[in-house]
């Protein structure tokens, strides 16, 4: 026996599936004299264990499954027992001693299934039971005296007995919630008592002979019955009696001979669930349909027909289960297939011969049609219109991309076919009329949903833009000095694998050890007590004046500590700063070196403790001990069973194969009468050993039989190495199964230990039951495994180690069997065999098994076709969102502006905000950040019932939203100062008053932007810095540098644009090319003609489709951004540009663009994966190049043309379904182009209709310049046609196929090496 000194601390063990019989209870269980719970379920115990009585504090016993038949013995010592479970054994009326029922804490009584003929003598005696349960067992009456003392029973269950009838004094029991009668011969049993019973809630008299007659007249006493069992009866019909019961939720007639069902059932307005089945029905009342609380009802086995199910069935819109197998259906009413919440149907064994058409519109769970054999189902909507279509079928995914089914998806009408002379499509009137109106609140929430999908798209596109840059660009900047705090970048650490996530979420203490280089955290009662040899790591959480959670993290280094323990302190509590977000600084303490700060934080004086309590993390070389031990290698699924055998000869089976592990050297003994599949996976396993265990310095030896080595003899115990003289006997019996191993957890309190059991579900063992915290006890008899999760105190660790030596002694094992230690990361294989489907030495069964085959069929493929799936193309069909009018965007920009009280705007400068001047107010710079705080007017709601008084003044309230406004080309830095800065300020000052809105350049939202009154100007760079003012005497830097050849200062150029309405109105700098004109929109280029910028020419340029007010609007904003006295300012009207500075400043005169029309038509849709199926959503109107995300794709459709802009990250699948949905929505569009962001320019291609398309006639050919172009650029070719040929080929085998990766690399590669140039090629269907 082992003697660890931990059994008195233990407070429960489960020791259910042991095996105790023949005198094998464990002895030491009597050393438990704190234990307070108990299971010893299934433990072949005949008798009660002598040791039990020593436990006097033992408060729940459970013996279920067990042999007793007399209780004799130590039960009647146990005074504080409450709670005691003898179900399943042997337990006779005699066995049972009157001394048990003297117990004052006897609350609960279980002797169901026992071989009780009558109530146990002195029951009465136990007053203080609350429950009850002598079901299943032979008793033919109740004692009167038992109810007149147990009046405090709330369950009591009788069922399964030989009762003909119950005392009078049943009516005592006025606490009685739960009363079970069911099987009982009581046809003479009037009831009466039953009404009395006024605290009842279940009632179950399931095969207890009622009638019409012996039911009481009226039970409207029952208010708080909610659960009926009348099964099993000879019932004709319900009785009125239960008409009276209003609250009743469950009832459960089945079994009896109802012929009809009165119409008062409208009465049970609280009846969920209603059972029929097995009855005489030919109709539902018409009633059924007025119970909306209804959710399940079943009614299999009956008479019913079409006309017997109320065609209102639709108006249960609870309802979720309807059974209705077994019975004369023909059809289904339509209508019930209008509940909403129907989720299975349940029709099987019927004469169905269809079935309505709304079938398919509902998303049934479970719909059983089996044995009907004249059932035709209906054809899906738009089934026949399919046939044949393309896009549709399971080579893309079961989805159908056909018009009329997406447009009927979306809610309109298909459009009807065209006639033959005529091309011109049919205008939709419905679709026209379905139009999303989305208001100023729907803008905003959906800025807000998509903020973080645009800033990964600036992101990526921020990563591009500085890939190619070139080499004299990264130079330039990287000459630029950076201060520490913007170098500094946060490492890529999960620290969720040093710290839990509740770490510094509540006020209080909590302390860490490090231990083989990681932070250990260890328990409340050892604060305070460090040891010399060890090192701590100390969080102290506090709320600040702020009420904001705040921390002090210290480093505790004792003198004795080695290397790695004061690094890795060091460098965890860095981690935990970063971890928790805090500001504060990590505080190194040194032993004997304590500040006052740190010794404050333990209620009592530290202690220093001699030595460590941990290991150091650095290696030590020792030799590692191994026994020697033989497995019996069985099947077990896909896998294999290791059973540990005695290691000798007469272990050997010629029908299995046996492993030997002797550390350096595994051998393989393989049985003449061994499986082949055996054999094959005993030699994987080794090899894994061999490589994940032993480092591939093992030998691994098979030995064959009849041919084994003299040192596999050795190992078996003979010392000379000889053969035995009888070869091995077939000894393991036929029936021999692997026990299903036992997981107990490591249970730790304050003082005291607890060892449950894990419920295994499914009876499979599976790695994932082991949690990181915790440590648990596997014993598979022969090999108990004590497993220590990574996050596990070593408090519990040391608990587990002592009580894992005690359960190993307890039980009577075989002197092969063994302990082992198991640290989670570093399993063993042995250890991981015993769990299903981790690391198994065959983990794919390549073989379809029978019940594959039985569930999907020998055809995958057509199984495949029947799957659906989820898609959503609705926002392809809705139409463009109608644009803000003037008048609308005016009124809307002035109330905005009347609400706001105050703004006040801050710049990033340096490391941190310093107040913007005012006439910088409104013009921002794409490196730098800002933020605007501003406080709004709210007017206060009248309380309801309350009539407002004009003469009273109105109570205001405010509200202030802080912008936060990042540049494109700004980094991360300025809003983690402003998070740790300026946010806190704001939040101490406003609290819940405070709203923070991050914003990122080009994706503000509208009231924003109407702050400015459509004066918002971008600029390119940084902001410039006012030079200071030189003293005389003073000398400049740049005096005394060479002087260089004077440049002028860079051109200028703005564009002044309005996307969707004037409120998202911009003045944004772009770069100086002439082809960025656009005869619709308004420009202002400086042309400054020295280096200083103190004199130029500033150029409002006016296109000629331009709007007036824009006009005006951009003259306005060229006068305050410039001088007007250093710099000349020139109106100009389109065509009137002078030949000198203008397009000198814009490198030289080139054609642009003269109309946009196309941005009254221009919509952006984004298809993703990301809600677990295909959908395609669009974006806002005011939309710009971030948008782009490249994780999915994009449609972006002008009205004329269709681009596909495809992600670098989007997967082949969201390539083939976005091209399917891209041809849909450009039904009526004439061009097609797909956009690969990496290197191919695009294809176009022609959209035609789906007739043009399956035409012989269509011929594709290019362009007469397209194709001379071409032929120039590839000489090779022979002529232009041959060039033609080429290039179709290509397009179609990048539209019709999205290529893989692969492919697509070699062609641009093909292409690379003959120069050629991808060019838009338009490929034109006539």
């Amino acid at each position: 026996m082992a003697n660890t000194g931990v059994l008195p601390f233990v407070r429960g063990v489960d020791f259910t599936n042991n095996d105790f019989s023949d005198g094998r209870f464990p002895t030491s269980v009597k050393l438990m004299t704190g234990v307070q719970w108990l299971k010893l379920d299934k433990t072949n115990l005949a008798s009660v264990p002598e040791e039990m009585g020593k436990l006097v504090k033992l408060e729940n016993l459970s013996m279920k499954g067990n042999n007793l038949d007399r209780l004799y013995g130590e039960l009647t010592d146990l005074s504080s027992l409450r709670s005691l479970n003898l179900r399943r054994n042997k337990v006779k009326s005699s066995g049972v001693p009157a001394e048990l029922f003297k117990l004052e804490e006897l609350t609960t009584l279980d002797l169901s299934h026992n071989n009780l003929k009558e109530v146990p003598s002195g029951m009465e005696s136990a007053k203080s039971l609350l429950v009850l349960n002598l079901s299943h067992n032979s008793i033919p009456a109740v004692p009167s005296a038992l109810f007149m003392h147990l009046t405090d029973l709330l369950f009591l269950d009788l069922s399964h007995n030989q009762l003909e009838t119950l005392p009078p004094q049943t009516r005592r029991l006025a606490n009685l919630q739960t009363l079970i009668l069911s099987h009982n011969p009581l046809g003479h049993f009037q009831l009466r008592q039953l009404p009395s019973l006024q605290s009842l809630a279940v009632l179950h008299m399931r095969a207890t002979q009622r009638t019409l007659n012996n039911i009481p007249a009226s039970l409207d006493s029952l208010t708080s019955l909610v659960e009926l069992d009348l099964a099993q009866n000879s019932l004709p019909r319900v009785p009125d009696a239960l008409f009276t019961l209003p609250n009743l939720k469950r009832l459960n007639l089945a079994d009896n001979e109802l012929t009809e069902i009165q119409q008062t059932i409208e009465l049970w307005q609280k009846l969920e669930n209603l059972n029929l089945c097995r009855n005489q029905l030919t109709a539902l009342p018409a009633a059924l349909c007025k119970l909306n609380c209804l959710r399940r009802l079943y009614v299999n086995d009956n008479k019913l027909d079409f006309d017997g199910i109320p065609s209102g069935m639709g108006k249960l819109g609870a309802l979720e289960v309807f059974a209705a197998a077994n019975n004369k259906l023909e059809m289904i009413p339509e209508g019930l297939f209008r509940c909403g919440s129907l989720k299975k149907l349940i029709l099987a064994n019927n004469r169905l011969v269809t079935l309505p058409e709304a079938v398919h519109l509902t998303e049934l769970e479970e719909l059983d049609l089996r044995n009907n054999p004249d059932l035709i189902m209906p054809p899906k909507p738009g089934e026949m219109n399919a046939v044949g279509q393309r896009g549709a079928g399971i080579e893309f995914y079961n989805i159908d991309f056909s018009l009329q089914h997406q447009l009927r998806l979306a809610g309109a009408a298909p459009p009807s076919p065209a006639s033959n002379g005529s091309a011109t499509p049919v205008k939709d009137p419905i679709a026209r009329k379905m139009r999303l109106r989305r208001g100023r609140r729907d803008q905003q929430e959906e800025a807000d949903q998509d903020q973080a999908k645009i800033l990964k798209g600036m992101k990526d596109i921020a990563k591009e833009k500085n890939r190619q840059k070139s080499p004299e660009e990264t130079k330039a900047e990287s000459l630029k000095p950076k201060r520490w705090d913007e170098a500094l970048e946060k490492p890529p650490l999960d620290y969720s694998e040093f710290f839990d996530e509740d770490t510094g979420h509540y006020p209080g203490l909590t302390v860490w050890e490090i231990e083989n280089f990681l932070p250990n955290q260890i328990e409340e009662v050892a604060h305070g007590k460090f040891y010399e040899g060890d090192c701590y790591i100390v969080l102290q959480t506090f709320l600040n004046p702020q009420g904001a959670l705040d921390w002090n993290i210290y480093f505790w280094i004792g003198s004795k500590a080695t290397l790695d323990k004061r690094a890795c302190a060091a460098i965890h509590a860095v981690n935990l700063r970063n971890f928790l977000g805090a500001q504060c600084r990590t505080i190194r303490e040194e032993q004997a070196d304590e500040s006052d700060e740190f010794m404050y934080l333990f209620t009592c004086d530290i202690a220093y403790i001699e030595g460590g309590r941990t290991t150091s993390g650095f290696y030590t070389v020792e030799e590692n001990v191994f026994v020697n031990r033989m497995y019996r290698v069985h099947p077990a699924g896909s896998s294999i069973h290791l059973e540990p055998v005695t290691l000798e000869v007469e272990a050997l089976d010629p029908r299995f194969v046996f492993m030997i592990d002797c550390s350096t050297k595994i051998y393989l003994w393989q049985g003449r009468k061994s499986k082949n599949t055996l054999k094959s996976k005993s030699r994987l396993l080794a090899e894994k050993i061999n490589k994940n265990e032993r480092k591939n310095k093992a030998e691994i030896i098979n030995e064959s039989p009849g041919d084994e080595s003299s040192e596999f003899w050795r190992v078996l115990g003979d010392e000379v190495g000889f053969a035995p003289e009888d070869p091995p006997e077939e000894h393991v019996p036929d029936d021999f199964f692997v026990p299903l191993p036992r997981l107990y957890q490591v249970c730790l309190g304050m003082g005291y230990l607890e060892l449950p059991q894990v419920e295994i579900p499914h009876q499979k063992l599976v790695n994932t039951l082991l949690n990181s915290k915790n440590v648990y006890i596997l014993d598979c008899f022969l090999d108990v495994f004590v497993w220590f999760g990574k996050k596990s105190t070593r408090l519990v660790r040391a608990a587990a180690v002592k009580l894992s030596s005690e359960l190993f002694t307890m039980i009577d094992r075989p002197e092969h069997a063994m302990i082992s230690r198991v640290q989670e990361g570093t399993e063993s294989q042995m250890f991981k065999l015993k769990f299903t489907g981790w690391d198994e030495v065959i983990a794919v069964d390549f073989t379809r098994t029978a019940e594959s085959v039985q569930r999907t069929g020998a055809d995958l493929v057509k199984w495949a076709r029947k799957q659906e799936t989820k898609s959503d193309l609705t926002a392809l069909f809705l139409p463009r969102q109608t644009p803000m009018n003037l008048e609308e965007a005016q009124q809307l920009m002035e109330e905005w502006n009347e609400d706001l009280e105050a703004m006040e705007p801050f710049v990033l400068e340096g490391r941190k905000f310093v107040r913007l001047p005012d006439e910088e107010l409104g013009h921002f710079y794409s490196q730098d950040c800002y933020v605007f705080l501003c406080r709004y007017w709210v007017p206060l709601d009248v309380p309801e019932g309350e009539e407002e008084n004009p003469d009273e003044p109105l109570e205001d309230d405010f509200q202030c939203i802080v912008y936060f406004w990042q540049g494109r080309d700004a980094g991360n830095m300025g809003w983690l100062t402003f998070t740790f800065s300026l946010q806190k300020k704001f939040k101490a000052l406003f609290g819940e008053k405070l709203e923070v809105v991050r914003t990122h350049q080009q994706q503000e939202n509208p009231k924003f932007l109407s702050h400015f009154r459509r004066k918002f100007v971008i600029h390119t760079g940084k902001r410039r810095k006012v030079k200071p003012q030189l003293t005389e005497g003073d000398v400049s830097l740049d005096d005394s540098l060479p002087q260089q050849p004077q440049q002028s200062a860079p051109v200028e150029f703005f564009q002044l644009r309005s996307n969707g309405s004037i409120l998202c109105t911009r003045c944004i700098q772009i770069k100086p090319d002439a082809t960025s004109l656009n005869s619709v929109f308004c420009y202002i280029l400086k042309v400054p003609f020295d280096q200083e910028d103190s004199n130029g020419i500033i150029y409002v340029w006016i296109g000629s489709k331009s709007d007036p007010e824009e006009a005006r609007l951009v003259e306005e904003i060229a006068r305050g951004m410039y001088d007007i006295e250093k710099y000349s300012l020139q109106i100009l009207n389109e065509g009137e540009e002078p030949d000198n500075f203008f397009w000198v400043g814009l490198g030289g005169k080139k054609p642009y663009e003269n109309n946009a029309e196309f941005l009254k038509y221009t919509r952006l849709f984004r298809c993703s994966n990301e809600r677990g199926y295909f959908s395609v959503s669009e974006k806002c109107s005011d939309f710009c190049q971030d948008d782009l995300a490249d994780d999915d794709i994009m449609i972006l459709d002008n009205g004329d043309q269709v681009f596909l802009w495809l992600g670098a990250k989007c997967s082949e699948v969201e390539i083939k379904l976005a091209y399917k949905s891209a041809q849909v929505s450009g039904n009526n569009t004439l061009k097609f182009e797909i956009i690969y962001p990496f290197c191919l320019q695009g294809l176009h291609s022609a959209h035609a209709s789906e007739a043009a398309r399956n035409s012989k006639e269509t011929v594709p050919h290019f362009e007469e310049q397209g194709v001379e172009t071409l032929h120039q650029m590839l000489p090779w070719l022979g002529n232009p046609q041959e060039a033609a040929g080429v290039i179709t080929r290509t397009a179609q085998y990048f539209l019709c196929s999205p290529p893989p990766f692969e492919d697509l690399l070699k062609f641009i590669l093909f292409c690379l090496c003959f120069k050629l140039v991808l060019l838009k090629l338009k490929i034109v269907y006539i």
